[in-house]
């Protein structure tokens, strides 16, 4: 049985095209280690990893970071126990300079070898390789709305019942993960509860919510392979970061459609979908709310 870790932590191998230099990679020095790795930190309480590596990307380098493919978990042992990092390939959104502090004294782009000649830790080394060598990617974040009110507790049309407070507050949380992941398009079940799952989301980045109906309760339990063909399109002209938002009685036709294996979700849970150019599934994960 393997060891619980006693530290847990996220970072990011972040690249660039350089034009004349072609792929890099940032790296940090640390006097204080006599060291260069990847930028990593530990989290923060009910801060999901993919916002952590976001954080942590951003305070020790100045760049604001999108997460690409999840990278294999690195573990090792530290004076505290068995820690455990868990990486993401990442893109530059925008990077601005950052002063040296006791942390962080260098920040600076290596072409892959000099990265790969430069780095202190071998499980750096690892991870950077898998980077490179793993497919590009594009993310489906499948998404089960909030908490919603209560039938009992609502008169109206049901299409039209809305989010709890519970699943008011799941949505502004969802926030942080979508963003995270640089999510660029957005595709809702026409229900109300659902498209005020991704609201907040879609106000923050001015984003549409195309709503559609097959994927609301009424219309996709009557019409599985209607929602399935739908998934398969949309896998099939997935071009950017997208996230879909559905409801539990609907999902299962939902990955049936993405030739996934059903996930068993909780109200605001989402699941990442790594997909290749050719469609096929290369990694997933799950987050549960923290709300």
């Amino acid at each position: 049985m393997s060891r619980k870790p006693s530290v847990i932590a996220a970072g990011g191998v972040v690249l660039r095209t350089h034009h004349n230099k072609g792929e890099q990679v940032l790296l940090i020095h640390r006097e204080s280690y006599d060291d260069w790795s990847l930028p990593k930190g530990k989290g923060l309480s009910d801060e999901l990893l993919p916002e952590t590596a976001i954080r942590e990307i951003r305070e020790e380098t100045g760049v604001t970071a999108r997460l690409d493919l999840r990278l294999p978990t690195q573990r090792y042992t530290v004076a505290k126990g068995l820690k455990a990092t868990h990486y993401w390939r990442a893109g530059v959104v925008e990077q601005r300079p950052r002063k040296p502090d006791l942390e962080v004294q260098r920040v600076k782009w290596f072409t892959l070898a000099e990265a790969m000649a430069l780095l202190t830790y071998e499980t750096d080394r690892e991870v950077v390789q898998a980077a490179m060598d793993m497919p590009a990617t594009n993310v489906l974040m499948l998404v089960r709305h909030g908490k919603a009110m209560l039938r009992k507790d609502w008169t109206g049309p049901d299409q039209r019942r809305r989010l709890a407070g519970r699943g008011r507050k799941q949505s502004q949380r969802l926030m942080d993960l979508l963003d995270a992941f640089g999510i660029e398009r957005l595709v809702s079940s026409s229900a109300t509860r659902c498209f005020q799952t991704l609201e907040p989301y879609a106000e923050s980045r001015r984003l549409p919510i195309r709503k559609v109906d097959i994927l609301t309760e009424e219309e996709g339990t009557k019409h599985p392979k209607r929602v399935a063909r739908f998934m398969t399109e949309l896998k099939g002209g997935l071009d950017r970061p997208t996230a879909v938002c559905g409801h539990r009685p609907v999902l299962p036709a939902m990955y049936l459609g993405l030739g996934v294996d059903e996930k068993p979700m909780v109200v605001a849970e989402a699941v990442a979908l790594h997909l290749d150019a050719t469609g096929a599934l290369i990694r997933s994960e799950v987050f549960k709310p923290t709300a």
